[in-house]
């Protein structure tokens, strides 16, 4: 009887051991579907960061971006760290409204990395003392998001209008 009662304890603790070692499956972290989830955050964020531009909350859309982020604004030096992001954001608000229209077109995502790929409308409606003019613009962007302490954060954002040079006739290539 006792050796059954021992056998019996060393069957059982050798299941709960052998079931305790067998480690979950790691979620996939790269594929069509981890880049479909990815782009489901990243869209809700750029609704939040549509609202925050037309609002005029630069420090609200900021928190969206890296410490470290560079945006490369149309025919303007890239701005450099967020800090730098709010001083520009916040004296282009100054002059007017700023309402963008970001529409994700597709995410590659691996990891902790997500590129963006996107096609944007912008339209600026100035203030009667804005220095600036209106204006709208189109065209596509290219945006790098990095999950950084659990929260995915542009860090490279890369507007490329479509609209023609002033110099350059519409539909035609400048080729040197």
């Amino acid at each position: 009887m006792k050796n059954q009662f021992v056998r019996s304890i060393i069957a059982v603790l050798t299941i709960v051991f052998a079931a305790s070692c067998e480690q979950p499956a790691p979620e996939a972290k790269s594929g069509k579907e981890y880049s479909a989830q990815i782009q489901k955050i990243i869209e809700e964020k750029n609704e939040k960061i549509q609202e925050y531009y037309a609002s005029g909350m630069i420090d609200s859309a900021a928190a969206h971006f890296a410490d470290n982020s560079i945006q490369f604004m149309p025919n303007q030096p890239a701005v450099v760290g967020v800090e730098n992001y709010k001083a520009a954001w916040k004296q282009n608000i100054q002059f007017g409204k700023w309402e963008f229209d970001l529409n994700t077109q597709e995410v590659k995502a691996s990891g902790d990395l997500a590129t963006e790929y996107g096609k944007y409308t912008m339209t600026f409606t100035p203030k009667e003392t804005s220095p600036i003019p209106a204006m709208e613009d189109k065209g596509n962007y290219m945006v790098l998001w990095e999950k950084v302490e659990g929260e995915w954060k542009v860090v490279w954002d890369a507007p490329v209008t479509e609209l023609p040079m002033p110099s350059q006739a519409p539909g035609s290539t400048i080729v040197e």
